[in-house]
């Protein structure tokens, strides 16, 4: 449509949601056509996937990945040049 400006295209909303309706109308008609039985094999990855949700969790919990330890820390160089990273090789030397 060469020589129309975008005004001249443009629809209300009232319009536009009849036109996305019969969209999907026709498609929900086609897919039901072509749609027939769930493939075996995805039959069988929901099955697994419904026994994974019933597993234990193999996420350790905050009480067992909290652990006394000993305290590391970091002496800080006073240079405000150096990034966060870095304050830790400078103070030791590297």
């Amino acid at each position: 449509m060469p020589g129309r400006n975008a005004a001249e295209l443009m629809i209300d909303s009232t319009h536009c949601r009849a036109i996305c309706d019969e969209i999907g109308d026709r498609l929900r008609d086609v897919l039901k056509r072509e749609a027939s039985e769930v493939p075996a094999g995805l039959l069988r990855l929901i099955d697994q996937l419904a026994e994974l949700e019933r597993a234990p969790s193999i996420v350790p919990s905050i009480e067992d990945m909290s652990f006394p330890g000993p305290t590391i820390r970091v002496k800080r160089s006073a240079d405000p040049v150096l990034p966060a990273t870095n304050r830790l090789s400078a103070s030791v030397g590297f």
